[in-house]
């Protein structure tokens, strides 16, 4: 196999969606700033594309924020995923392969933000999750599943 057609990470993107951004624009600077903390790099405000009355949402309001790492700041974000904020998760017997996407691009949910050592838990006003997704140039889950083996990250049995 050629060595450039091997599959590789091209961007990490970092997310948290908080439905109490609409109401209090507080909570925007402190997940902002926490995601800053934890990835090295100023967030953007993800705001809705089009109103949904359920939900209370206009379009044009806040419904998040993302981070997207690239480079240098993604290789060293996915060295500290795996050697130190999964060996911090409770209970957190691996990845299931489910959490694949079909292109090769993963996507791991965390309940809370403290699994990262950056956040302090005094400093916090609320847990909250967030999400991470790993994509990659892979051409399917195969791929894409060597290649997170090689980078190291743990698999369920």
């Amino acid at each position: 196999m050629n060595i450039m057609a091997e599959p590789k990470p091209i961007k990490v993107t970092v997310n948290v969606g908080a439905k109490e951004m609409i109401t209090d624009k507080k909570v925007i600077d402190a997940v902002s700033e926490q995601l800053a903390t934890i990835t090295g790099q100023k967030p953007s405000i993800r705001r809705a594309k089009k109103s949904i009355a359920t939900f209370k949402l206009r379009e044009n309001d806040p419904v998040g924020v993302a981070v997207t790492l690239r480079g240098k700041r993604m290789r060293e974000f996915i060295a500290k995923l795996v050697t130190i904020v999964f060996p911090r998760v409770r209970d957190f017997h691996g990845i299931p392969k489910s959490n694949l996407d079909g292109r090769g691009n993963l996507t791991i949910g965390f309940w809370e933000q403290i699994v990262f050592p950056e956040i302090e838990y005094d400093k916090i006003d609320r847990i909250r999750g967030l999400e991470i997704t790993i994509t990659t140039n892979a051409k399917n889950d195969e791929e894409g599943y060597e290649l997170f083996k090689k980078l190291g990250l743990p698999w369920q049995k």
